[in-house]
């Protein structure tokens, strides 16, 4: 009878080397108008739970749990239609609007000034904004900078303090723009007239307040046809005033290709480099000591082709708040997502800004229902785990070695991927994922000659069920477990774990 092969992987930790600090903005998410993210989402004036200014305070609650630190607004396509003159004043008076970008009513209940009041109460998180630069331009996007940032004596500041904010919002990050490369995106151009309007955009908006940082939009997809060259027309243009350019990257299983599905975190990875190299080339060829960095300010699962993700249809059908985009998540796509995370961890050096997208409803960690539960998806507990173990934290440079296994789409590619994160207080997180579906991983660490850790705790997000999930019903479904393979050998100098097939573990030491 044949034996089934033992599949191994090690990481190989030397704490002398570094790879970059993580930043705090690592773990932004995303607010979008759009479906039930903020209508019944985040703002429900009449749930039972609802405080005096509308927001749930079990998804506040959950909100803070998750550990999001960024959250980018109010869009995602939504902001190349949006007005934010219509989010400010008196509620009672705002106008509504058609949202071409969802086929949707927008009330404009909740704007500028509730976002901030949110934000306040979640505990002061920073607020990266974006500009509409489909239906508008340079103007707007300094008539709401300066509505923002700018302390009093103007009229756009006055009116700012006269709708009940005296201080100024003071918003460092700034988006021009969203995926302005998309033929979806209101306001759609090529790649010179983007990197025109951009350019003019963030020399107008660095002029009135010069310490901003500014986001350019880079490719929607890593398969759109322009990219790379857009990339590369788009910096040469505005390097000299930006700090960041975007990327966006979904992924779901295609024709049922579980096996390329749980790899897509070699899509990421390859999608970082690949930008980071144009970076490099722009900067390089201007002799630059500027850096821009990669937003990663849209990542995530979300099953684009799925019935969930149709738009509403009709001229005399523009509902209020519809449920779009209300994935359910299971173990496998919760492991395909902590993979993209830990990508997100092992480019820190590039990669100093994600966002999640998005936070409640929409392909979301968190789901609610009218008057009614909000509980956490399968998706949570990676991002919640990284957020509080790799915070404030460094990425070490550790070498991997992993039995591997063919997918269609990426050839042959590793069973294991991991991350190992020193911690401040002297501990060190390592997340890893077994993304085969063929068995256990005896996954080692070597942590290294000096290293003399004495204890080490493993919790891991599995289920012999790959399909489970959380759902209203059933809430708690899929949870992490204490994963009690764990062990320190070697004097402290060495751990291992048991990885089951298609899981997501956390080992910490200490």
């Amino acid at each position: 009878m044949a034996q089934t092969r033992q599949r191994r992987s090690c990481m190989h930790m030397d704490g002398r080397y570094q790879l970059a600090a993580v930043d705090d903005r690592l773990f932004g998410s995303f607010v979008e108008h759009l479906g039930r993210c903020v209508y019944t989402g985040i703002y429900e004036p009449d749930h039972p739970r609802a405080d005096g200014h509308g927001f749930r305070q079990d998804v506040i609650d959950l909100v803070k749990e998750l550990g999001v630190s960024t959250i980018r607004y109010p869009g995602g396509n939504y902001v190349s239609g949006y007005r934010w003159q219509d989010g400010i004043g008196n509620p009672a008076s705002r106008p509504r609007r058609l949202d071409l970008a969802w086929h949707s009513t927008e009330t404009n209940q909740f704007g500028l000034h509730e976002m901030e009041d949110w934000l306040a109460e979640l505990g002061g998180n920073e607020l990266m904004e974006a500009v509409n630069l489909g239906t508008q331009g340079i103007q707007e996007a300094l008539d709401l900078l300066e509505y923002c940032n700018i302390p009093s004596g103007t009229a756009l500041s006055d009116l700012r303090r006269q709708n009940g904010a005296d201080r100024p919002f003071n918003i460092r990050m700034w988006c021009l723009g969203n995926e302005m490369d998309g033929p979806w995106q209101l306001g759609h151009c090529d790649a010179i007239d983007y990197a025109r309007m951009a350019a003019k955009t963030a020399a107008g908006m660095k002029q009135l307040d010069p310490d901003l940082d500014l986001v350019v939009c880079g490719s929607s997809s890593h398969a759109m046809d322009s990219f790379g060259k857009w990339e590369r027309t788009v910096l040469e243009h505005t390097y000299d005033y930006v700090d960041f350019i975007s990327c966006h990257a979904y992924y779901q299983p295609h024709n049922g290709d579980m096996e390329s599905f749980l790899a897509s975190g070699v899509d990421m990875n390859s999608f970082i480099r690949d930008v980071s190299a144009v970076i490099n080339s722009v900067k390089a060829e201007r002799h630059s000591d500027h850096q821009v960095y990669i937003s990663f300010d849209e990542w995530n699962v979300w099953y684009q082709d799925g019935e969930k993700s149709k738009n509403p249809e009709g001229i005399d059908n523009w509902p209020i708040a519809p449920r779009l985009l209300e994935d359910t998540y299971t173990v496998t796509d919760a492991v395909v997502f902590g993979d993209l995370l830990i990508t997100l961890l092992q480019n820190v050096d590039v990669v100093r800004s994600a966002s999640l997208a998005q936070l409640v409803n929409v392909i979301a960690p968190i789901m609610t229902e009218p008057g009614g539960d909000a509980w956490r998806q399968t998706i949570f507990y990676p991002f919640a785990y990284a957020a509080r173990y790799a915070k404030g934290g460094t990425v070490l440079s550790a070498p991997l070695e992993s039995s591997e296994h063919h997918t269609n789409l990426y050839g042959t590619v590793a069973d294991v991927n991991a991350v190992a994160v020193q911690r401040s207080d002297g501990t060190l997180a390592v997340f890893v994922v077994n993304r085969s579906a063929k068995g256990d991983n005896q996954f080692t660490v070597d942590l290294g000659e000096s290293a003399s850790y004495s204890q080490v705790e493993a919790f891991t997000l599995h289920d012999d069920d790959s399909q489970a999930a959380n759902t209203a019903q059933k809430q708690e479904r899929v949870v992490p477990y204490r994963n009690r393979t764990a062990v320190i050998e070697n004097n402290g100098r060495q751990g291992c774990v048991t990885l089951p097939p298609v899981s997501w573990t956390m080992l910490l030491f200490a």
